[in-house]
């Protein structure tokens, strides 16, 4: 019998009504993220959201099968690309935002505090002048900024917390709240890599949970637990409230902080992010090519614990 959690598997999440919009959730069985197309039924115009670009840590090799899978998503639904979005400069999985922006010639995007982590990293990289999120992405979204996918209306919300520059789409019923929460029986993400801050992810993810209750929040990702083997990525903001095994109504915020902190203190470094901040800081592109014509990674020795 396969096992769901090494299988990819799509999901779709109809819309409820007038300003809902349609979501499929695609998982990447590597890293455990969850890809989604969040689209305007009326329009069929849409946004494709923390798309991976598949990376094998062991031989350094990049293919495509989960772009190419979000794409085929996009054709087979008769869908047209109208943003290329991404939550964060994320850690465990390499960014396709480059890569779409240039097979669907939609512009892409991410918060506007980015610059902010380009920095912590250019230094940890030693890298002082490889990161321009300006130049690499088409916009930065601004805290409380609108923006329209087809005719439906979304906005950002800044959710610091797992980095100082996250943010949260908001469409309708719908928000994409990346590493913050997991599902309720898994509790929230990690806050411990550079520039991340405990309280601050308290914080925002209190934020999120003060949208409307039957808001569906699509998670970052999902790694089952030891009663459940099936991937999930969907609940609503009362099912959090009700449930959360780190957040539910009644928890207090030090009593998170505490819980946070201890768990984050057991957990080693993905084991792709060196490679992938290097490149999602440059919006999914490779560093240049060297006079060999080859693209080759710097990577920082005994700078972490």
């Amino acid at each position: 019998m396969s096992d769901p959690l090494n299988s990819p598997i799509v999901r779709h999440s109809p819309s409820t009504g007038a300003g809902s919009p349609d979501v499929w959730g695609i998982y990447e069985p590597d890293t455990g993220s969850i890809q989604y197309i969040c689209a305007d039924p009326a329009t069929k115009k849409a946004a494709l959201i923390d798309v991976v670009w598949n990376f094998d840590p062991k031989n350094y090799k990049f293919t495509t099968e989960s772009m190419d899978q979000v794409l085929d998503l996009v054709k087979e639904h008769g869908l047209s690309v109208e943003w290329v979005l991404d939550t964060h400069p994320h850690a465990d999985h390499v960014m396709a935002s480059a890569h779409l922006k240039e097979r669907t010639g939609a512009p892409n995007a991410i918060g506007a505090l980015v610059p902010e982590i380009a920095k912590i990293w250019a230094d940890l990289y030693n890298l002082p002048n490889a990161f321009d999120p300006d130049r690499d992405f088409d916009h930065l979204f601004e805290e409380g900024e609108t923006f329209n996918i087809g005719e439906l209306d979304a906005k950002v919300m800044l959710s610091p917390g797992h980095t100082l520059g996250s943010i949260t789409y908001v469409c309708g019923d719908a928000a994409f709240v990346h590493d913050t929460l997991m599902q309720p029986d898994a509790g929230t993400s990690r806050s411990d890599f550079p520039g991340g801050k405990t309280a601050e992810l308290w914080d925002s993810i209190q934020d999120i949970l003060a949208l409307p209750g039957n808001t569906r929040l699509y998670i970052g990702h999902d790694y089952g637990t030891d009663d459940r083997k099936e991937p999930m990525w969907e609940a609503t903001v009362d099912e959090h409230k009700a449930k959360n095994i780190h957040v539910k109504d009644g928890t207090k915020r030090e009593e998170f902080i505490e819980r946070r902190q201890k768990r984050d203190a057991t957990l080693s470094l993905p084991n792709r992010i060196l490679a992938a901040l290097q490149i999602n800081l440059r919006g999914g592109r490779l560093p240049p090519a060297e006079d060999d014509g080859n693209h080759y990674l710097k990577l920082p020795v005994n700078r972490f614990d």
